[in-house]
């Protein structure tokens, strides 16, 4: 057992060897030693390729503006582990995440005994989440974030209220499959009987998947350009401005500040949510409180302005999708600026896809390393642009020292790729700004 908070994130940590391990058994041994805290929450279930994070801290601002406790499960953390298990936004403490694990602990030691096999490090962390909103701090509601997939993630034990798919892309196809439908086939995992799912799914074929199986459980669905639809948007200075139609109303002259057209989806996911909370789960969130908990939603590394002067950008365009709204919103926001960028990602995504959409945009593009075991290494990156300003460093921290110290006024700087280097990088990039 754990008596240091060092100690439990270690032995989380270890279990990183296991890698993902697809399937419910495991969690379900779990819940049932627990006592199911599972059953014990009211919860929402977020999924997607891209966007649950933005959708997830949406809801979170609007419903903490209309007074509910709100639980969330994230992943992956961005500046510290505990952040992944968080009330009302703010971390659970450490005593917490060693009382979590000491609950953990020995069910993971008598599942590896069984023919089931030992829990992902994922599975711990989601058990962890589970026990802590269904015993050890009860809340008014729950936003759970898949982790991978959805059918098979560890997080689709919950019963929620509400379900949402953000969006397809294709990530994770060596597990989840190479098309759009064969991967909405798995997010569309998450629906369940009864329960209404909210999407923004856009590809034909994955909007089809999704509603097949919406039909065959039930559930009423509400699909963005069909039941209800984002108006009259434009980008501001600060974010972006829209309107909404939906089955109920229409709301006018909305404020997000967090740029990029696809945060408006995102938004208005989160809406079409709080919309179906006030009419069927007798929720009061006024309207007051969707203005004001959108403009104040914050969720770190989403097109994030580090620095004015000079102007520096990070970004977790971890992805296909990630790369192609980055570089929609660096084309609208900075056409008249010469774009630097440093980039990073793990070796198991479309990287020749994604450097290609960069140089799209890119004046000149520096590839560095991190650590971390799936991530790509400099060199490989660099090898695979056709830039023909193209660098690389395996320092990444000199890297940003060269970019930041040698940057013009009419220069954007973005750091950009895996969240996890981001994790990383953000600290050191305040560190020197501020300097």
């Amino acid at each position: 057992m754990f008596t240091t908070y060092d100690e439990a994130i270690s032995w989380i940590h270890s279990r990183l060897r296991l890698g993902v391990k697809p399937g419910l058994k495991r969690m379900e041994w779990m819940m049932e030693k627990l006592g199911h805290p599972e059953r014990r929450m009211k919860s929402i279930h977020i999924g997607g390729t891209n966007g649950k994070g933005s959708t997830l801290t949406y809801l979170r601002h609007i419903l903490q503006e209309s007074g509910c406790s709100v639980g969330t499960f994230t992943s992956p953390y961005f500046e510290q582990f505990n952040e992944r298990i968080a009330l009302n936004g703010v971390p659970i403490n450490d005593e917490d995440i060693v009382r979590l694990a000491n609950d953990i602990y020995p069910l993971s030691v008598e599942l590896e005994a069984t023919d089931l096999g030992g829990p992902t490090e994922f599975e711990i962390i989601t058990a962890m989440a589970m026990q802590y909103f269904g015993h050890v701090q009860p809340v008014d509601i729950v936003l759970f974030e898949v982790g991978l997939g959805g059918r098979f993630d560890s997080t689709n034990i919950i019963f929620p209220i509400l379900s949402i798919i953000t969006n397809i892309g294709l990530d994770h196809t060596g597990i989840l499959g190479s098309t759009h439908a064969e991967i909405a086939f798995e997010k569309a995992g998450i629906i369940k009987p009864g329960t209404s799912i909210i999407t923004a799914v856009k590809q034909e074929e994955a909007k089809k998947v999704i509603e097949n199986k919406a039909i065959e459980m039930k559930a009423p669905i509400y699909s963005l350009g069909s039941q209800f639809a984002i108006e009259e948007h434009h980008s501001t200075s600060i974010g972006e401005m829209f309107s909404q139609q939906t089955p109920f109303r229409k709301w006018s002259h909305l404020e997000i500040s967090m740029a990029g057209s696809h945060q408006t989806e995102n938004a208005a996911l989160a809406i079409m949510a709080v919309e179906l909370l006030n009419k069927y789960y007798s929720f009061l969130i006024e309207d007051e409180h969707i203005y004001s908990g959108l403009k104040k939603a914050y969720w770190p590394g989403r097109f994030e302005t580090i620095s004015k002067d000079p102007m520096i950008i990070i970004d977790g365009a971890h992805n296909e999708e990630g790369i192609t709204s980055l570089v929609n919103e660096l084309k609208k926001r900075y056409s008249n600026k010469k774009i630097r960028i440093i980039f990073t990602a793990l070796a198991d995504k479309k990287l020749d896809k994604m450097i290609l959409n960069l140089e799209a945009v890119a004046d000149k593009i520096t590839f560095v390393s991190f650590d971390f075991p799936r991530a790509a290494g400099a060199e490989e990156l660099f090898n695979i642009s056709q830039n023909d300003n193209k660098h690389y460093n395996k320092d990444w921290k000199a890297a940003v020292d060269e970019e930041i110290h040698s940057l013009q006024t009419e220069e954007v700087l973005v750091v950009t790729g895996s969240l996890y280097f981001l994790s990383e990088a953000k600290p050191y990039l305040l560190e020197i700004v501020k300097r």
